[in-house]
């Protein structure tokens, strides 16, 4: 598709506005930013503890996992958490906003990826609505050969754009505007993940998303709680699958 938009890009911004990545050898993420600070961090060790607790919860998708082992989460988070980056828990980023557990960036990268058979390559393109500090974004950057990451709040937006900028990820796009639109130029996607739940999961998703494609996203229930849920997109429906009980966000509309 001609006239996608380059890293970093605000939603409507011309080409001329959009600077690319340089390509560079995906085996680049790992140890691209080693020169953070990290007390040790930017060694394989700490990672590797962290997918044997990721095995040990149930997480067996071997291309998801060595993704988890590629990137360095301690790059993601402030100076002063980054003893605790590897740890199952999140962690907050500022404007109240939080970085995932491993535990859960693993597993829904994991739902998005079922829809195909585990080995057959890299998903097609995908749509993160919430980029976050970035982390989730390097991560599906070496699982799907094109991801569009959106992020409604600049802060946050400038913080993810500066910690990827290291990492040099030729197929991620970083896009600054509402999530709950979705980014409809570079449609159809093969998944679509989110980071903040609604009641329900925007049209504009649903009409964004290629047939046989998932969306994996929060979603609020009748309780009010939030439970993680899978749609699937076939010829003639959307099927959904609710599963284990989740905490993110709220999905809100608009910039800020």
């Amino acid at each position: 598709m001609a006239g996608r938009p380059g890293f970093p890009v605000r939603l409507g911004a011309s080409s001329a506005e959009a600077a690319t990545l340089r390509p560079v050898p995906a085996r680049a993420v790992k140890g691209a930013a080693a020169r953070a600070t990290g007390v040790g961090l930017d060694s394989g060790t700490v990672r590797a503890r962290m997918l044997d607790k990721l095995r040990a919860q149930g997480i067996t998708n071997e291309q998801v996992l060595a993704a988890m082992n590629a990137v360095e989460r301690h790059c993601f988070v402030d100076t002063a958490l980054v003893n605790q980056a590897y740890e199952d828990t999140s962690l907050p980023i500022g404007l109240g906003q939080t970085i995932s557990k491993p535990n859960v960036v693993a597993r829904m990268i994991s739902l998005l990826l079922g829809g195909q058979k585990e080995g057959s390559g890299r998903l097609g393109r995908v749509l993160e609505i919430g980029t976050g500090c970035g982390y989730q974004a390097a991560v599906l950057s070496l699982v799907a050969k094109e991801v569009y990451s959106i992020e409604r709040l600049r802060g946050l937006h400038d913080k993810a754009r500066a910690n990827l900028r290291a990492f040099r990820l030729a197929n991620v796009h970083l896009l600054f505007g509402d999530g709950m639109q979705g980014f409809a130029k570079g449609a159809p996607y093969a998944g679509i993940i989110a980071a903040a739940g609604g009641a329900c999961v925007p049209q504009a998703w649903i009409d964004q998303l290629a047939v046989g494609g998932r969306i994996v996203a929060p979603m609020s229930t009748a309780t009010g709680a939030q439970a993680l849920v899978v749609l699937e997109k076939t010829e003639r429906e959307m099927k959904q699958t609710v599963l284990e009980s989740v905490h993110f966000v709220p999905l809100k509309s608009g910039i800020a």
